[in-house]
């Protein structure tokens, strides 16, 4: 099985400039997929800045709870941040990132979901992303 087309990459917030307010990725439903790979980039490291995963049973998630353990801290200015979460209970899904320490940019975050009971999951969003996959490719010109 290819990587590529076994996971479904979605950008699920742009960068935003910076701040000291929270920051939510866009609600992510995990209807045929056992688990996501969130991750964002947190520009200045401190114990305030950080990232955290929440679920709800609906798609705005306004009844959506922290996970308990979920909560992944920076170690260094510009670092990249990533949070696991395998077959959540509920079936919706987000990313806060919590800006409450030193005034901080946060780089795009992106969502892998994984395990698809579908295949083939199509990647290309027109203006968003875009990639190819090689099987077995000989060599020469790009």
């Amino acid at each position: 099985m290819n990587l590529s087309n076994g996971i479904k990459i979605t950008k699920v917030k742009a960068a935003s400039v910076t701040g000291t307010t929270e920051v939510l990725s866009d609600v992510v439903d995990m209807a045929g997929y056992e688990g996501v790979l969130f991750f964002t980039t947190i520009a200045s490291f401190n114990a305030g800045n950080f990232i955290k995963g929440r679920q709800g049973t609906n798609a705005t998630v306004t009844d959506a709870a922290d996970l308990k353990g979920s909560k992944v801290v920076a170690t260094a200015d510009g670092e990249v941040v990533w949070l696991d979460i395998y077959r959540p209970q509920e079936r919706y899904v987000q990313l806060s990132a919590i800006r409450a320490g030193v005034t901080t940019v946060l780089g795009d975050i992106y969502a892998l979901q994984y395990e698809s009971r579908k295949q083939i999951v199509d990647n290309d969003v027109t203006n968003t992303i875009v990639g190819k996959l090689l099987i077995s490719p000989d060599e020469g010109a790009a």
